[in-house]
């Protein structure tokens, strides 16, 4: 499949550079694989469809405030954002300006916490050492919590710390939001609730690499990064007896649904954990998703392909189009979709 078929323009306006004023109150599009029916509500009405029985499928990572803004002992400004942990107080970091930090140079942070910016990486990243083996019981008081790049303000503002983590964040280690899961508020849980409308959790770190376009000329030759899941055994139970008794499985997000399609064997949910670099595009066939609950993701991106993928190019398309032109909100801090 060619990249360029996920492709759309749209209009800068509709990016969404802050939360809705209630998780709940995003805008919903209720796209229906079956019969291509597409239509609009607010998300405190999700229940409304799904049935008694169902399951959605949560994760509950926590973004870590992986934005470090420090300076060299020479003075020099430097911002080093956190990536992945390697061995406690060792991260893989993008650290800007890079061509400006030698090997061996130190960079001291707010709280006392310093690191040393060590050997180049591939893909532009660097090593990053820092004095103390527990960097993510440093960063409440000395990091910010990182936006994606496109939603362009001078700087994070106050409740980014709140509205860019889901109500049910539980385990730190992500540097990007699961945005699918933002639009929950307790309210949407007891209606929820009240259908009959169970829910469970996994665990997915999501990467930076959830921001990396597909430059390949097709699909196939794209490559996602890897990001460690952990898949807990009274999950695995849990949807194994949900799909006994005939209940749905709903995944929130592209991130539930790289790993429940990764964990599943022999028509079976298998616990596990690990790292995935499961790429799902079309003309791949989901096994143990039913139905996907996802925010409206970036042209000629993995997570696009992915949503084509569970309801076919054309059917998400025009889904796309109609929501360009009744003004939804897009990428993380957007509108969302459910497709049936």
């Amino acid at each position: 499949m060619k990249t360029e078929e996920l492709n759309y323009t749209l209009p800068e306006a509709l990016i969404a550079q802050h939360p809705s004023e209630k998780r709940d109150a995003s805008r919903l599009m209720v796209v229906y694989r079956d019969t291509g029916c597409i239509k609009t509500d607010t998300y405190r009405n999700v229940a409304d469809y799904l049935r008694q029985g169902d399951c959605m499928v949560l994760n509950n990572t926590r973004v870590i405030r992986a934005r470090l803004l420090g300076r060299k002992e020479t003075g020099g400004r430097v911002e080093v954002f956190l990536l992945r942990e390697e061995t406690p107080g060792t991260w893989i970091a993008l650290v800007r300006p890079s061509a400006k930090v030698r090997q061996g140079s130190r960079v001291l942070f707010a709280a006392g916490l310093s690191a040393i910016v060590k050997n180049p990486l591939p893909d532009g990243y660097r090593e990053v050492q820092f004095d103390v083996p527990d960097v993510i019981g440093h960063l409440e008081e000395a990091g910010e919590i990182p936006l994606p790049p496109y939603i362009k303000r001078e700087s994070a503002e106050p409740n980014d710390a709140q509205r860019y983590q889901t109500i049910f964040a539980a385990h730190p280690g992500a540097v990007a939001a699961p945005t699918a899961g933002l639009h929950f508020t307790e309210d949407a849980f007891a209606r929820l609730d009240a259908k009959g409308v169970k829910r469970e959790f996994l665990t997915l770190h999501v990467g930076y690499g959830t921001f990396k376009p597909i430059t390949a000329n097709t699909l196939e030759e794209h490559t996602v990064d890897g990001e460690e899941f952990e898949f807990p055994e009274e999950t695995a139970q849990s949807l194994n007896q949900v799909r006994i008794a005939g209940g749905r499985i709903v995944a929130v997000g592209t991130t539930c649904s790289r790993v429940l399609e990764t964990q599943y064997r022999d028509n079976a949910y298998q616990a596990g954990s690990g790292i995935t670099n499961h790429y799902i595009f079309p003309p791949y066939r989901f096994q143990a998703v039913d139905v996907l609950q996802t925010n409206f993701h970036l042209p000629k991106s993995s997570l696009l392909a992915l949503v084509c993928a569970f309801a076919g190019r054309e059917l998400v398309m025009e889904a796309y189009s109609k929501a360009i032109k009744e003004g939804f909100r897009f990428y993380s801090y957007g509108d969302v979709m459910l497709i049936l």
